[in-house]
């Protein structure tokens, strides 16, 4: 198979599969090494750049997904009918940045480290795809360990858990009154 003709079966495969495909799966599918995918994938990076194409490659976690580009969002949204966008509460966001921060971790540190209970939460996170449980800790009662997944990267755009901000350089706020001190 020439370059060119890998090329062309790779956009294939992510625009069939409209979800990230993994770098193994590419190179199982293609019968190529992971060397030469990933040197395709930078050439088709390249090419939609050059061309200013309304779509774009991006890469979440060690797999590769087709999109739209940002900037073409409000030509596509006149389209397609907008999906009701569902946000997280707050106790959902707390929760994911715990186990984000802290992962592989139980349920018990969780709820230690907000100090509520937090089935709710990690059982929204669990349905949306955000979190999954990844085993059990080899302790009395083996509880279940949690960490993120690849849809939790998609969703946060970042690559891999090391894009995640440093939790040492974000700040706090302690009160509700912080930010009003000159009201």
């Amino acid at each position: 198979m020439t370059l060119q003709e890998l090329q062309g079966t790779i956009e294939a495969l992510l625009f069939a599969s409209g979800s990230p495909v993994s770098l193994a799966e590419l190179t199982r599918i293609t019968q190529t090494d992971e060397e030469t995918i990933n040197i395709v994938i930078e050439r088709m990076k390249e090419e939609m750049e050059t061309r200013k194409s309304g779509l774009q490659i991006i890469q979440v976690g060690q797999a590769f997904q087709l999109c739209t580009r940002e900037e073409q969002f409000e030509a596509v949204s006149k389209l397609v009918e907008p999906r009701r966008q569902q946000s997280l509460s707050n106790a959902a966001l707390e929760t994911l940045s715990i186990v984000a921060y802290n992962q592989p971790v139980t349920r018990g540190n969780i709820e230690f480290i907000r100090g509520v209970n937090s089935d709710g939460a990690l059982g929204r996170l669990l349905e949306k795809g955000l979190v999954i449980d990844c085993g059990r800790l080899d302790t009395p009662g083996k509880p279940l360990l949690y960490k993120t997944t690849d849809e939790f990267l998609r969703c946060f755009g970042l690559k891999t858990l090391e894009d995640l901000p440093d939790i040492q350089n974000v700040p706090l706020q302690t009160s509700f009154y912080d930010n009003d001190e000159e009201a």
